[in-house]
């Protein structure tokens, strides 16, 4: 088992530890960190998680083989630099980095140091999904055209002044940090690399300095074009759907395909739901202990962030931004 140090215990972090968390005989949590640890010390003593004082104290921590990082957006490459030179392995939570200067420099000291680098885009492993860009590849779509996906939620009208994510300069362009990325991940995913954003970003209803309206052309360097919104206010959607010249395929929520071909009925596909989360975090163990690769490149991971980097910057600029 991969003894790991699970840092930041908000919501998200104590979902990547339920997820595995006396479930799993690849990865269990022994210690960990976070930034209000009175909030979560009767938490992580339920789960057997040994609350330490420091990110650093995490790292000196003999047990730890390993670090999930759930900390804010704008700490992750930093601390992805000081586990890899500490020799721990790492999986970091979306957004990778807010830049790709910071993400290369992760990706470097990573492997520098030899050790395994994964990125949560937890939807990498819904079934769908897979099936999804397995048509693709087997080219059952034709020539592929566009793409469009939307990936909202309310999520932001939660969010106070104080918390870490209610920071414009952690969530800059709305609903991208906290769920836009994974969209942009799967575009990656199933259409190669994104070339060039036009961004469109404002608030319509929430007060505070943070967007609840965003959305974007995408140009790919395929040639595909692409449409991807995000609201931060809105009850929960997750829609994708894929354009060929002979085919289109909408993955309408997690759990569902349909498909498109001119003269035929709409072809429906329902998938049993899966535990994405302990399904990635298995992945990473699996990884770490030299076993098949995380199925998401640090390549792929590196231009994640550059993606972000661009939207970020285009929502407040006009036209189009190259992504760096």
């Amino acid at each position: 088992m991969l003894r790991t140090a699970i840092v930041g215990m908000g919501r998200w972090g104590r979902v990547l530890v339920e997820s595995v968390q006396g479930r799993s005989a690849a990865i269990g949590f022994v210690a960990g960190a976070t930034g209000t640890p009175e909030k979560a010390r009767d938490w992580a003593a339920g789960k057997g998680i040994a609350l330490l004082p420091s990110y650093e104290a995490v790292l000196a921590d003999p047990r730890v083989e390993a670090v999930v990082l759930a900390s804010p957006h704008s700490l992750h490459g930093a601390q992805v630099v000081a586990a890899a030179r500490a020799g721990r392995h790492v999986f970091v939570e979306k957004p990778f980095t807010l830049t790709r200067a910071e993400a290369e420099a992760a990706v470097a000291a990573a492997r520098a140091a030899g050790v395994t680098l994964a990125l949560g885009h937890n939807r990498r492993f819904l079934p769908a999904a897979q099936r999804l860009k397995a048509m693709i590849a087997a080219g059952e779509l034709g020539t592929l055209l566009h793409i469009e996906g939307n990936i909202s939620g309310p999520g932001a009208r939660a969010w106070r002044p104080g918390m870490w994510r209610a920071d414009p300069k952690e969530s800059p362009a709305g609903g991208m940090a906290g769920m836009g990325i994974h969209m942009v991940d799967m575009f990656r995913n199933l259409c190669g690399p994104i070339s060039a954003v036009n961004v469109v970003s404002h608030a319509r209803v929430l007060a505070g300095g943070l967007d609840d309206t965003t959305a974007m052309l995408l140009r790919f360097e395929s040639g595909i074009t692409g449409t991807l919104t995000t609201l931060a206010a809105t009850p929960r959607l997750w829609r994708l759907q894929v354009f060929g010249d002979t085919a289109w395929v909408e993955m309408w929520g997690q759990e569902k395909l349909v498909i498109g071909r001119e003269g035929a009925k709409h072809e429906h596909i329902r998938f049993d739901p899966t535990d994405i989360e302990r399904a990635e975090l298995e992945a990473f163990a699996a990884a770490a202990a030299g076993g098949p690769a995380y199925p998401l490149t640090l390549e792929e991971a590196v231009h994640s962030s550059a993606v972000f980097e661009a939207v970020a910057l285009g929502a407040r600029r006009e036209g189009w931004i190259a992504v760096p």
